[in-house]
């Protein structure tokens, strides 16, 4: 049994002027061998992007690629057609399967956005490129906002993992089983909190293996987190 630490300030770091961005797992130029992913979650990286700047068009190919808007507003186009904006307390996955280009920008020529991306490797290669996006209510307790098979309006992840995230008050508890041959990976988006007992705040991470239930405890109202069930 293990509850292991992964502090925001050991993080990769890489500050392009118009991108700040922390890299929890190896990305980019920054690689450490011991920390190349957990399970299928292979990417958190928390990008904070300037006004008016972004990533212009590129390529993905095999990857569930989540994108999670913590504060301002994230624009999306993609070679399959789609447009939008994501906001707080929206999902984006877009599976970029057998091959999709897009980009991604600050919506706002004033402020600055704040959000993490997430790259999950699907169980099948070369599956058609797919793009959902969902606003889920910031309600009490961790709810699933995504997994394999859609199950309680979640969006669908071409993997083995169950996502979920939510919002917590000022003392409050929230517990959740991990079944027999799974771990957890425990994403503090911000805030202070306690996982199976283990002090955290915002940009740390946790893994969680051997152990039964996840136990997460709210120091501070209005702390956030993520959770991935994986095998």
């Amino acid at each position: 049994m293990s509850v292991t630490l992964r502090k925001a300030s050991a993080r990769g770091h890489a500050n392009h002027g118009w991108l700040d961005s922390h890299h929890t797992f190896s990305f980019g130029n920054y690689h450490d061998s011991a920390q190349m992913g957990f399970g299928p979650l292979r990417v958190i990286n928390e990008d904070r992007v300037a006004p008016g700047a972004g990533f212009d068009t590129h390529g993905h190919r095999d990857m569930e690629i989540l994108s999670y808007v913590i504060e301002g507003a994230l624009e999306h186009k993609d070679s399959i057609g789609t447009g939008s904006v994501i906001r707080p307390g929206d999902l984006q996955v877009m599976s970029a399967g057998s091959g999709i280009r897009h980009s991604e920008f600050n919506h706002s020529k004033i402020d600055p956005v704040h959000f993490l991306q997430v790259w999950i490797v699907p169980e099948k290669t070369g599956l058609p490129p797919g793009y959902q996006q969902q606003n889920f209510p910031t309600d009490a307790g961790l709810r699933l906002i995504g997994s394999p098979d859609g199950r309680d309006g979640s969006l669908v992840i071409h993997a083995n993992v169950g996502v979920y995230a939510g919002v917590l008050g000022a003392k409050e508890v929230v517990t959740q089983p991990i079944a027999a041959g799974r771990r957890a990976w425990v994403q503090i988006v911000r805030g202070e909190l306690r996982v199976n007992g283990q002090a955290v705040a915002a940009g740390d991470g946790v893994a969680v293996e051997g152990e039964s239930e996840l136990v997460v405890r709210s120091e501070a109202a209005g702390s956030e987190v993520i959770v991935f069930d994986l095998p």
